[in-house]
């Protein structure tokens, strides 16, 4: 099952990629004023949908990607659970047409159709809306891709609406199914609509876990070179911090709301199970919490340890003008040049034949007495370290 749904198509170049990667996690589609509700906007660099419908029961599977949402229509009023994945949403006739499949209300289409949208729960007599944030890791930036996640669940069936065919993590939940572990198989719609948003929540864990790793090394460089890098990358963990504690607030409220508020759709047995979602919801919303904190304390320690750098360097220059002040008084008495034929107070020194050698022997004691009162008093030691890096 986890084979088949990987086998998808690859984004169009590197370009866009990376566009996906750097897009801002709660970029908004704004509806111009005066327009009508249930309105659909596309993404012009949206990926073509594929449908992915997988039904099962106790005894059965069914495991098919099928072209059109009409398709399905046959396994909608089984008593099996029918799972219809759409991934990608670059084709606004096949909305339409997934609309007319399944009766959905036309702000059901604008609420999970337009990007952007803040998780929450619309419940619909008949059908019940959740609009979730998922977030999965990306090593390779330590960081991670963000998309937004619309469940509708009905009776008998869930239909899942994902941005983009690239990333998700459902993996775990497909292979359950696959393999008949666990009690999926044996309960309905609405706890496979629990076992996703199980895995949208679990999926925080491993993105925080990255961004513990980050804060940890940037704690130790904060402390042993800090560096304009340094500062940039403190601000941007705080900023994406700030997007995931934005994603799962509300998202916690939505799960606290399933909980709290009855449905007809959602059984006593699954509302037991969605209390250890939203336990898992509250650690996430608590870890997101520490490292933002964390961050705010490692700008902190930078601004502390810059401050600290320059005393120090600011000290070593002091000390060295210190230094060089008297012996510069001493040049510049010598450098003023009085004839000595007319008075022998104007500087007999000038004549002496030792003179030259007695004025630098001068400056020298100048100079180390200086250097010597100066390490005595210990001024020295944490100057010289900082020279040094």
């Amino acid at each position: 099952m986890a084979k088949k749904h990987r086998q998808l198509p690859k984004l169009i170049n590197k370009v866009i990629n990376q566009e996906k990667v750097n897009k801002p996690f709660d970029q908004t589609y704004y509806h111009e004023p005066g327009t009508v509700p249930g309105t659909i906007i596309i993404d012009e660099n949206a990926e073509q949908p594929n449908i992915f419908l997988v039904d099962y029961n106790q005894t059965s599977l069914t495991q098919t990607q099928i072209k059109y949402p009409e398709e399905c229509s046959n396994y909608l009023d089984t008593e099996s659970v029918s799972w219809v994945d759409v991934q990608g949403l670059g084709n606004k006739e096949i909305i339409h047409r997934l609309g007319q499949t399944f009766d959905l209300h036309p702000l059901i289409l604008e609420d999970v159709f337009n990007m952007g949208e803040r998780p929450k729960i619309e419940d619909y007599e008949d059908q019940l809306v959740i609009i979730a944030r998922m977030v999965v890791p990306n090593p390779n930036h330590g960081s991670f891709y963000s998309e937004q996640v619309s469940l509708v669940l009905g009776r008998h069936y869930l239909l899942t609406i994902q941005e983009e065919p690239e990333h998700d993590c459902f993996d775990s939940v497909r292979m359950r199914i696959d393999r008949g572990k666990g009690i999926i198989r044996r309960q309905g719609s609405d706890y496979l609509a629990y076992s996703l948003l199980d895995a949208i929540i679990d999926g925080f864990f491993p993105v925080l876990e990255l961004y513990g790793e980050r804060i940890a090394e940037l704690e130790e460089e904060v402390i042993v070179s800090p560096n304009p890098q340094t500062l940039k990358q403190i601000y941007q963990i705080r900023r994406e911090l700030l997007q995931l504690r934005r994603a799962i607030w509300p998202q916690r409220d939505a799960i606290n709301s399933l909980i709290r508020d009855s449905s007809k759709l959602i059984s006593e047995e699954v509302r037991i199970y969605l209390r250890d979602c939203y336990d898992h919801a509250v650690q996430v919303m608590d870890m997101v919490e520490t490292y933002r904190e964390l961050a705010s304390g490692l700008m902190d320690v930078y601004l502390s340890a810059v401050s600290n750098k320059m005393n120090e360097i600011m000290k070593l220059l002091t000390v060295v003008s210190s230094i060089f002040i008297p012996l510069t008084f001493v040049a510049g008495i010598y450098g003023m040049n009085f004839n000595t034929e007319k008075s022998p107070y104007n500087m007999p020194e000038l004549n002496w034949y030792w003179g030259y050698l007695l004025c630098l022997g001068l400056m020298a004691v100048i100079a180390g007495g200086l250097i010597f009162f100066f390490w005595r008093r210990g001024w020295l030691d944490n100057s010289f370290e900082i020279n040094q890096k």
